[in-house]
């Protein structure tokens, strides 16, 4: 069968090396396979197929330093992880019976006690006496702390496959950012990343495991292992298995191109996340291990980690090349200037250059304060309702009031560009129903995140000043005591830390200690989202596109005020139901939509005016090499994937979650409302953007930091209008 494209030439700056220990891990497989019943007789493989995928060869390419025992072990994983892929596409993907998927995987989660010495039921097939077998032999040399991000990331492997099956049923596919989201949970490469800890004998230290630096590394090293696997398995899947959920496939549809020019485009996009890996390692992990005040071996693990992570992207590529499990024809050839030394297919010295160089140039060489013109604005597809709260001018009065006293006006803002701004109107399409108090408060939370928003590029990132940024960053953490919020006052000083710590009593003072702990962590989470965009700023780089979109749900301040709805609920709906991936999905697509309504009217005042690098138009251009119209059009499409997205979960996955969770009508009720509020939401976020004095054209050039600027200018004279700020 001919090929549907031709391989792209992939960046692989690091060669594969092959541990010594390929044959032992071999044989030994093969009989735990056997022993497991996965081959003869499980009506999915033959041994002939276990040979011919070689998996010992996979890890043994993508685990190089690890001993023999070690080795057997880690490929016993993968044996049982790509039988069961294969297991429930012919049992359940197959037959399209989501009832017996579901019952299935249900069952699995009990072969993983997190205390060893707990009894498991009797395995029923070889995927749960696979899965038993190893966790016996794995968990009892790793920590608690690991045995719960490894069951973690497992449970998401396997409970995701029901979306899969669920996207096949409705003949659905999804839309990119869709798509790279829930392929890290099916694709199992986070899963991996967890092994690559237990091979190299480097578990990440507790304390910084869920940090936002650790987890772009998992990242990225997750979605480059995906979509190499979607460019070397887009034949089997999308012309054999009938397969939806290829990356190749939803760029195909997405961009209504040709497979050959979505195949590159997977493949750019692989390479920039091999590059947000490398610039995430080098120039922010270091930082975090002095911070965090890790020890020696603590550094050790996580660069060791970092290693791991390295040999299995490059011992992948190695493996795809040669594994007939793939489309690979021609993949190992002469190529490579090392062609004929073991190991190094996957290095190609040229694709250090060419295309990949070129990217990674776009990405640094943006030239600022380009005269781009009025915003470009497409026809918005929103379909809800707009209705706005009646209190919507007293909450406005009031807010603008607030931030006078709270010492926010008269630096970036002043009294007329903050009532032009009217935060009261958005909080009023957001909240229709809100009380007079509630409105008020809302629209004091938008007036203080937007206020931060403004004042930390133009305070901290024109002079580059990370640190006084950080001395800010942990000045406001302090001002959100969880115990006590009544003492936050005591603690503030800054307007900034005046205005937080007045939202924090008013706000925290009458929740729940657990309400109280999601609400810090939601702002700590967007105030280290402004230290990303400080970061990027300083480096002049534009991120990378799938960075990008998915800090900016933070540095857009979406995922607080959504919070503060959803806490409304709570002791309404089961807390499983509203951490599930079905309601986060649902909040992520809304919270895109939002933000890339504000990137787009935004764009003149960043681009033109501010100077940013952080604009969702911008880095499609970026990206994509591409003009400003352009862009513009690939943005809409996304925005109008993600409006189908929300409205298909609403019409079929938001029914079978309240079947999963066996909801009364009670509870439909709750679920309805929140996803009215959701709907809400974007409904007052267009309309804040359609009517402000915030975007136009006559106001992008007299917005925030005129008084800033107006202050004394040329070289050396930063520091002489920052101080000015920080005497206020």
């Amino acid at each position: 069968m001919a090929q549907p494209f031709v391989l792209p030439d992939f960046y692989m700056p690091y060669p594969a090396r092959l541990n010594a220990h390929v044959e032992t891990a071999r044989v030994h497989t093969r009989e735990w396979a056997r022993g497991m019943g996965m081959l003869e007789g499980s009506g999915v493989w033959e041994e002939s197929d276990l040979e011919a995928h070689d998996y010992a060869l996979l890890c043994a390419y993508t685990h190089p330093d690890c001993d023999a025992e070690a080795l057997s072990l880690v490929t016993d994983w993968y044996v049982w992880v790509f039988f069961f892929d294969d297991h429930f596409l012919e049992i359940f993907k197959r037959t399209q019976d989501r009832e017996g998927g579901k019952a299935y995987l249900d069952r699995l989660p009990a072969f993983m006690p997190m205390d060893p010495s707990d009894p498991m039921p009797e395995p029923t097939n070889p995927v749960e006496a696979g899965l038993a077998d190893l966790w016996r032999r794995t968990v009892p040399g790793m920590s608690p702390a690991w045995r719960a991000r490894f069951t973690e990331s497992t449970r998401n492997l396997l409970n995701e496959s029901m979306w899969e099956l669920s996207n096949i049923n409705e003949g659905r596919i999804s839309n990119p950012v869709e798509y790279i989201e829930m392929r890290r949970k099916v694709g199992g490469a986070p899963w991996s990343a967890g092994l690559v800890e237990y091979a190299a004998g480097a578990e990440v230290p507790d304390s910084v495991a869920r940090s936002r630096q650790l987890r772009v590394l998992t990242d990225t090293f997750a979605d480059a292992v995906h979509l190499r696997n979607d460019l070397f398995s887009y034949q089997r899947e999308v012309e054999d298995e009938g397969e939806l959920s290829n990356g190749v496939l939803v760029l195909e549809t997405f961009l209504d191109c040709t497979t050959q020019e979505a195949a590159e485009t997977v493949n750019d996009l692989l390479t920039s996340r091999l590059q947000q890996f490398e610039n995430t390692a080098l120039t922010e992990v270091p930082g975090l291990c002095l911070e965090k005040g890790l020890n020696p071996a603590e550094c050790a693990a996580i660069a060791a980690y970092v290693k791991g992570l390295q040999d299995w992207q490059s011992g992948g590529q190695e493996w795809h090349m040669r594994s007939s499990r793939y489309m690979n024809k021609g993949a190992v050839g002469p190529q490579s200037p090392f062609s004929g030394v073991l190991g190094t297919s996957a290095l190609d010295i040229r694709a250090l250059f060419g295309r990949p160089a070129i990217a990674r140039l776009r990405t640094l060489t943006h030239v600022p304060h380009q005269q781009v013109g009025p915003s470009l604005l497409p026809d918005f597809q929103l379909p809800f309702p707009l209705t706005l709260s009646p209190h919507h001018e007293d909450a406005r009065d009031k807010s603008v009031a607030w931030a006078e006293r709270m010492g926010l006006l008269g630096d970036i803002w002043d009294g007329p560009m903050l009532r032009g701004y009217d935060f009261a109107l958005c909080s009023a399409g957001l909240d229709p129903d809100a009380t007079p108090e509630e409105l008020e408060l809302s629209a004091q939370w938008l007036t203080w995140g937007t206020y931060g928003d403004d004042y930390y590029p133009m305070v901290f990132g024109r002079p580059r000043n990370l640190l006084g940024a950080k001395l800010c960053h942990d000045r406001l953490l302090t001002c959100m005591p969880v115990e006590e919020p009544s003492a936050a006052p005591a603690l503030a000083v800054s307007p900034m830390e005046r205005s937080l710590a007045d939202l924090w009593v008013r706000t925290a003072g009458p929740m729940s200690i657990d309400a109280r702990q999601q609400l810090r962590r939601s702002i700590e989470t967007m105030l280290e989202s402004w230290l990303w965009e400080l970061h990027n700023q300083a480096q002049h780089r534009v991120p990378d596109p799938v960075d990008y979109l998915e800090m900016r749900r933070f540095t857009f301040g979406s995922d607080l005020t959504m919070l503060l709805s959803k806490l409304r609920h709570e002791g309404q709906l089961p807390a499983g139901l509203l951490r599930s991936g079905t309601v986060q999905a649902l909040e992520y697509a809304a919270q895109d939509y939002a933000c890339l309504i504000n990137d787009l009217f935004s764009y003149q005042k960043e681009i033109e005016v501010e100077g940013e690098v952080h604009n969702a138009v911008l880095v499609v251009q970026t990206f994509f090499g591409c003009d400003y119209p352009s862009a513009v059009a690939i943005v809409d499409d996304l925005m109008n994937g993600r409006l189908r997205q929300i409205q298909h979960m609403k019409e079929h996955e938001l029914p079978l979650l309240c079947e999963d969770f066996a909801l009364d009508t009670t509870g439909r009720a709750a679920l309805d409302a929140y996803v009215r509020e959701i709907e809400d939401w974007l409904a007052g976020i267009l309309n804040w953007h359609q009517k402000v004095a915030r975007y136009r054209p006559q106001d992008v050039h007299s917005g925030a930091g005129t008084a800033l600027l107006g202050g004394p200018t040329g070289l050396g004279t930063t520091a002489a209008r920052v101080a000015t700020l920080l005497a206020r």
